[in-house]
């Protein structure tokens, strides 16, 4: 069991309101793989709504949001949790203040998958776009006091803290908390959204990006353009 200092009095007399922008990176593959398999856009249309009828369904409070938004919520996570999500919470939407955060944040878990994959020996490019959202919710900044005393709240691999934290903040019914990113080697900000009712639009922001994301052992790459990311594993 998790287990934590912290109470619900004390991490609710922390919060606050919040708001800002943020971006998240998601892969960008699953329209292009069904279009393989189909040949009018009728056919594509009729495709997609088979293959959602098979998933789980959407969680409560997330009717209203765009699937961008709102999938996160809808599925079980991996094995062992994430870092403010344990193994039976409810879904978690993450995101960072940068794009360059939220690619070091998504590239750190390909690379892991690569790792855990005795076959592979790289991950070909893969088109991934990168959204902003609008947040407005109560929340707690893990990198203020009195919190930033916890070391416990940036350790790379141990998640028990941080799940114990995030069941607390559920139980007040807190919208996000806000931490230190321990991918980006840049003093950056991430943020894990807890409650649907965070975003302060029920869309993303209509700019979008797409980067293609190249991972091997030694590096993690993404392009755009004429712009590239690097990340260094050896960081992580």
């Amino acid at each position: 069991m998790s287990y934590t200092i912290w109470t619900p009095h004390a991490v609710s007399s922390e919060a606050f309101a919040w708001q800002s922008s943020a971006w998240r990176m998601v892969e960008a593959q699953h329209v292009a793989s069904t279009m393989k398999l189909v040949d009018t856009n009728a056919e594509q249309s009729l495709l997609e709504a088979l293959l959602d009828g098979n998933k789980p369904p959407y969680a409560a409070n997330t009717e209203h949001l765009d699937y961008l938004l709102a999938t996160p919520f809808r599925y079980p996570t991996r094995a062992g949790g994430s870092r403010f999500r344990g193994a039976n919470d409810h879904g978690v939407f993450y995101a960072a203040e940068s794009v360059s955060t939220a690619a070091a944040e998504l590239g750190y878990w390909r690379w892991k998958f690569l790792l855990d994959s005795p076959a592979l020996t790289h991950i070909e490019p893969v088109a991934h776009t990168a959204f902003q959202v609008a947040l407005a919710t109560q929340a707690i900044d893990l990198r203020t006091a009195p919190f930033n005393q916890d070391l416990a709240w940036v350790d790379k691999t141990n998640y028990s803290p941080t799940q114990a934290l995030a069941a607390i903040a559920r139980e007040i019914n807190l919208g996000a908390i806000i931490y230190t990113s321990v991918r980006n080697p840049q003093p950056t900000w991430c943020v894990a959204v807890l409650n649907p009712q965070a975003f302060a639009e029920p869309k993303p922001k209509i700019e979008s990006q797409t980067w293609w994301l190249a991972v091997n052992t030694k590096e993690v790459i993404w392009r755009r353009d004429h712009e590239s990311l690097t990340f260094n594993p050896d960081y992580w």
